[in-house]
């Protein structure tokens, strides 16, 4: 696995709630030089990138997140976000699941609300983030489950502001309980080149990190 490779598969990340558009515009001209993925940036971003159109972006999608970092918001509000996103021009969605109702239990509205933001989403790619350091095993299985009925394309670790990020050892489960057509994405705490290759060797597609095209650029 080379280099391109790896950074083929990169979500060029800055969700720093201090991050600046001059922040933003640095992330952007470091993921069309690296050609990763996409760039994962905050709503509020979002439009004003667009108004620069691909002489800024080249073929980088833009992702964007919702619903972040607690996921607690109510449905409608993830709803008007995911329009909101989508309308400025978002390619991509990464919204945080409800936390609370996996402690409840309440697996049948988790999925329900999954869908309800796919509709939205329609043909665009979206990815659910479940916050795995703060699942038990079953919780992560029966959100494999949910995840793999709800339509969504991807389920993700984490969203890198809990108490840790991916762990090989998730990327392990999720490759043996999600169905064959959701993705994964392994976020936070993916620090070193070996990291994301053992990552994408675990069976992730998608890696969400601010620092491997640093590394790479360092040398």
């Amino acid at each position: 696995m080379n280099l391109d490779d790896i950074l083929s598969k990169v979500d060029h990340t800055l969700l720093s709630p201090t991050a600046t558009f001059e922040d933003i515009c640095n992330l952007l001209d470091e993921a069309v030089k690296y050609k990763v993925a996409s760039v994962c940036i905050p709503p509020s971003f979002v439009g004003r990138v667009l108004k620069f159109g691909n002489s800024m972006r080249g073929n980088v999608k833009i992702c964007t997140v919702i619903g972040f970092p607690n996921g607690y918001n109510t449905t409608a509000t993830k709803q008007f976000e995911t329009h909101d996103a989508l309308n400025c021009g978002a390619d991509e969605i990464d919204m945080v699941i409800n936390l609370g109702w996996v402690k409840e239990g309440k697996y049948s509205q988790i999925e329900k609300e999954i869908k309800l933001v796919k509709e939205i989403c329609e043909e665009k790619i979206l990815k659910v983030i479940v916050e795995t350091c703060l699942l038990t095993e079953d919780e992560k299985i029966n959100l494999c489950k949910v995840v793999s009925q709800s339509g969504a394309d991807f389920i993700k670790t984490s969203t890198g502001f809990s108490t840790s990020g991916a762990k090989l050892d998730d990327i392990l489960l999720f490759k043996k309980y999600v169905d064959n057509h959701v993705k994964i994405k392994a976020a936070g705490g993916i620090k070193t080149i070996k990291d994301a290759q053992d990552f994408i060797n675990a069976g992730a597609s998608r890696l969400g990190t601010s620092k491997i095209v640093k590394l790479v650029s360092e040398g």
